[in-house]
């Protein structure tokens, strides 16, 4: 089981690395601070100096269609935000 699942590539998150040397993950829901930082370190060779992370909710919805109301929902997930030392990178488009 892996901690780190996806990199998120959004225009916000695109934004961030650009900014503030921040990128976005969508991590397993088990996995604390402690254990985003090494999976970070040891997959993209860098050092880690913050995390934070976010426990996003399932978005719920309903539409009304000809046999009644239909609701569903979105999954849930967690979201870490891993800022990097100054200086470094990650390319997260060179595996694409």
């Amino acid at each position: 089981m892996s901690i780190l699942i996806k990199p998120i590539i959004t225009e916000k998150a695109t934004e961030q690395s650009e900014l503030q040397n921040q990128f976005s993950f969508v991590v397993d829901r088990n996995a604390n601070k402690i254990e985003i930082k090494k999976a970070v370190e040891a997959a993209y060779n860098v050092s880690v100096t913050k995390v934070r992370t976010i426990n996003v909710r399932p978005d719920r919805k309903s539409r009304y269609t000809k046999t009644g109301v239909i609701t569903g929902k979105t999954s849930a997930y967690k979201k870490a935000l891993v800022q990097v030392a100054e200086g470094e990178t990650i390319d997260l488009y060179s595996n694409l």
